[in-house]
């Protein structure tokens, strides 16, 4: 849904969301206030009442007398009744007007009458409470009424409703500045992202402030960093594919335009380089695939014991035939990851070894953990690797010249690199003592269990296996 068709913005929901907070604590507040007031108010006028019965009860004086020794309130009057007629009232004003009012004289009488000395009547002057005393001559009764004594506390509870109403209008006006503040970096960030393209993704955000918005900001810089050199790497993969599908093309095609068809020699020829270059062809796509799958997470979690698996890489190595092949060292460790990759890419370096390493020369398979970190080598006697050209052997594509002229897809260092990666490990490459190059994996033993390495020195019996150059 765009800005445009949105029916309401996050700022709007988020302000809305904070006054109706503030609205409804305010509510309760002076709900709360007003009922505790009003019983306060009830509780003195039941507390007032009270003490006018006590007093008249203990009095020997008339009902006149009494009532005109009676000091009015502003909320309230005393008069005493006789045979349903009023003998005296205390004035009106300041007090309540009570005798000429023959409606609530006649409620006085009938309650009274019905024997019912306190309560509460509805009258012309709004809700009042009542106490009536005996005494000789007539009866005395106090009233006070509610809405008079309720004055204050009405007063205070409007006084706090606009108060409280300006105050929610402040707090609009100010939260709609500082939500606006707030959203302030995600519309740069929106922006931004908008503004991003495949072609230009170098836009990042500036993260201002210690808060999560700017956490979000370093996360979403992060997140493009990664998808930039994901599509740098793409695009590297696509021209080095390019470029190595020319070559073979350029081949097959340049030996068919040249070729002698009536010749059946020149066809044979012919035939077998097509097909010896088809092979080159699947063997790099079937490598490319791999490196895919290896570098998109598809692999399997399992606990791996180091020394189990140097004697299986050692076994399958030992297959590879013109070297002799032995267990220089086993890890006591264990590690998480696939099993199956690491043996791919220790079995590379094996055969990258067996490569560029003259015939019948040893290579020899170990591993060894310290500091938290496994390592797994294998060690060859040949050329070496030049210092200067050991940052690059695990680049894709990119082949050093050897005496031998070893020809391969140039993907099974990176293979070898992508599954270090992936187990959040790296590759190096050293020198052999002597001459030749020592590959090493480094992986992380990640908290696995990981007793003393076992040093140890290999016997006859821990050769696996071992093959003569047959020439």
């Amino acid at each position: 849904m765009s800005p445009a068709t949105r029916p309401v913005s996050t700022r709007v929901r988020l302000l809305g969301a904070i006054l109706g907070v503030v609205l409804l604590g305010m509510i309760l507040a002076g709900g709360v206030t007003f009922l505790v007031q009003s019983d306060r108010v009830i509780a003195n006028a039941e507390r007032q009442l009270d003490g006018f019965v006590s007093t008249v009860s203990t009095s020997d004086q008339d009902a006149a007398d009494l009532v005109a020794a009676a000091i009015p309130g502003r909320t309230d009057g005393t008069l005493a009744l006789a045979d349903g007629q009023v003998l005296a009232a205390t004035p009106s004003p300041p007090g309540l007007r009570l005798a000429d009012d023959a409606e609530l004289v006649a409620s006085l009488v009938g309650v009274l009458a019905d024997g019912r000395l306190t309560g509460r009547l509805d009258s012309d002057q709004g809700p009042l409470l009542y106490a009536a005393v005996p005494a000789r001559g007539g009866t005395v009764v106090q009233v006070i009424s509610v809405d008079q004594r309720m004055e204050l506390v009405d007063l205070s509870t409007v006084t706090y409703g606009i108060t409280a109403l300006a105050v929610l209008i402040l707090v609009g006006v100010a939260g709609y500045f500082v939500t606006g503040r707030l959203f302030s970096p995600l519309r740069r960030l929106r922006a931004t992202a908008d503004a991003i393209t495949i072609d230009d993704l170098g836009t990042r955000i500036r993260a201002h402030g210690n808060d999560e918005i700017s956490d979000l900001t370093v996360s979403v810089n992060s997140m493009l960093d990664r998808l930039a050199m994901s599509v740098d790497a793409q695009r590297q993969l696509l021209d080095d594919v390019r470029h190595e599908l020319k070559t073979p093309i350029t081949i097959v095609r340049g030996h068919l335009e040249m070729m002698d068809p009536a010749d059946p020699h020149d066809v044979a020829e012919t035939r077998d380089l097509g097909i010896a270059e088809l092979d080159r062809l699947s063997r790099l796509v079937d490598d490319i695939d791999a490196l895919a799958d290896i570098e998109t997470g598809a692999l399997s979690d399992a606990v791996i014991d180091v020394g189990a698996l140097t004697d299986r890489v050692a076994e399958l190595a030992g297959a590879i035939a013109g070297h002799t092949w032995s267990v220089e060292q086993r890890a006591r460790a264990r590690i998480r990851g696939d099993a199956d990759r690491l043996v791919q890419a220790w079995l590379q370096l094996a055969d990258n070894a067996a490569k560029y390493t003259p015939e019948g020369s040893p290579i020899e398979i170990g591993s060894s953990v310290d500091d938290g970190t496994a390592h797994l080598w294998v060690r060859d006697h040949g050329p070496g690797i030049p210092p200067a050209a050991r940052h690059r052997v695990f680049r894709r594509f990119d082949r050093l010249s050897t005496r031998r002229g070893v020809e391969g897809s140039g993907l099974g260092l990176s293979i070898v690199d992508a599954i270090a990666k992936a187990h959040d490990g790296h590759c190096a490459v050293v020198d052999t003592p002597g001459g030749g190059a020592t590959v090493v994996l480094h992986i992380p033993v990640a908290g696995a269990q990981t007793p003393a390495e076992l040093p140890t020195p290999v016997r006859a019996g821990d050769v696996v296996m071992q093959r003569e150059a047959t020439g």
